[in-house]
């Protein structure tokens, strides 16, 4: 997690060397089982290889070291599982790709994986704003626009505006899970390698990624729709959160975190009760711009091999997957025991004119396209 990095808590473990490592000798072995697949090398082999990669449990911070000489992680791992393996079997390891194609392959499996709980998280935090859409369709409230009291509006429209927000970015980062695509091209894109072009397929289902058409080791839309998914998700929940704070402070008290036993505690003031789930959200929000920004900026990269541009992506896209996990298990606690307080919204009203039969209605606009959604995803 990190002392300093509270907001990126709960992905550790899928995004962490060993996580990274892991998905490395993955790709490998799925590479020697789609060729086996495609009759280039020995199905007795490829099971060897897999066996053995799975097994294997390299030291990442010894092959980080060995990678600054390298330029990258593979070839010392490379090293350590054909040693680990029979000479007459280590031969057709990694035959025909290059080390970006492993890199690249892995990258695209350790977001998979990752975003999976991420989606879930998000799930609860639709169901929860679903539910607060709901129950306080009806509850006046202040709107407030530019940071003063505007006109009436309800809890339950603000409650459904958070709701559309996320679950618009939740269907684009599903959409863009499912678009991750395995990367073999060989040492300059051409797929010079046995079995040439008919390998993608094979690849792709052995690690239930997708078939690109092309080799992409230049052509980044595959990191850069993954990384303006991601920031459209923070945006979202940092909204919410953003919010949250906000309508939390002692002098508005409308909406209140959950409480639990030493959240929230000031080392100094004892009456104060932070809002630090929102903190967290928010943290997360406004770091993943910066790191997406750099995602971008990496696309330029020449010819048909990548310097120093490709090697850019990896720590951000990194911390971008941290912070985005850690930000949707932060917003689906927090929304899963959000604390209303409709006496403090209806104070607040004191002195404005306006009505709110609109709001309602949006809501339940709102509402009724949340659970169209959902239903048109049932199988």
């Amino acid at each position: 997690m990190g002392l300093l990095a509270p907001a990126r808590a709960g992905a550790s473990a899928s995004t962490g060397d060993a996580a990274w490592v892991r998905a490395l000798l993955d790709a490998e072995a799925a590479l020697a089982r789609a060729q086996a697949r495609a009759g280039t090398v020995p199905a007795a082999a490829a099971a060897e290889i897999t066996r053995v990669a799975a097994g294997l449990r390299p030291d990442p911070g010894a092959l980080a070291l060995r990678a600054l000489e390298t330029g990258n992680p593979v070839v010392p791992l490379l090293a350590e599982l054909r040693a680990a393996l029979d000479p007459a079997v280590a031969g057709h390891v990694h035959r025909g790709a290059t080390s970006q194609d492993i890199v690249d392959t892995a990258t695209m499996l350790v977001a998979h994986r990752a975003l999976e709980p991420v989606l879930a998280a998000l799930d609860r935090t639709l169901a929860a704003l679903a539910g607060l859409a709901g129950r306080y369709r009806d509850t006046p409230m202040p709107a407030r626009t530019l940071g003063q009291r505007a006109v009436p509006t309800t809890f339950g429209l603000k409650a459904a505006g958070w709701l559309l927000g996320c679950l618009d970015a939740r269907e684009e980062l599903d959409r863009a899970r499912r678009a991750l695509p395995v990367q073999l091209g060989g040492a300059a894109g051409t797929l010079a390698a046995p079995a040439g072009p008919e390998l993608l397929p094979l690849y792709a289902a052995e690690l239930g990624l997708a078939e690109p058409i092309l080799p992409w080791h230049t052509r980044r839309a595959p990191v850069l729709r993954l990384g303006a998914a991601l920031a459209e998700t923070s945006g979202a929940l940092g909204k919410l959160a953003t919010d949250v704070i906000w309508l939390a402070q002692t002098e508005v008290g409308e909406v209140a975190e959950p409480a639990a036993p030493g959240r929230g505690g000031s080392s100094i003031m004892a009456h104060k009760r932070n809002p630090v789930l929102s903190v967290r959200v928010r943290s997360a929000a406004l770091q993943v711009p910066a790191y997406v920004s750099v995602l971008a900026a990496s696309a330029v990269g020449e010819h048909e091999r990548p310097v120093g541009a490709w090697h850019a992506e990896w720590q951000p896209l990194r911390e971008t997957l941290r912070l985005v996990a850690g930000a949707a298990d932060a917003a689906a606690e927090l929304t899963g025991g959000m604390v209303v307080h409709p006496d403090r919204m209806l104070a607040g009203l004191a002195g404005l004119d306006g009505t709110t039969g609109a709001a309602a209605e949006l809501t339940d606009r709102a509402l009724a396209h949340y659970q169209a959604h959902y239903h048109r995803r049932k199988p």
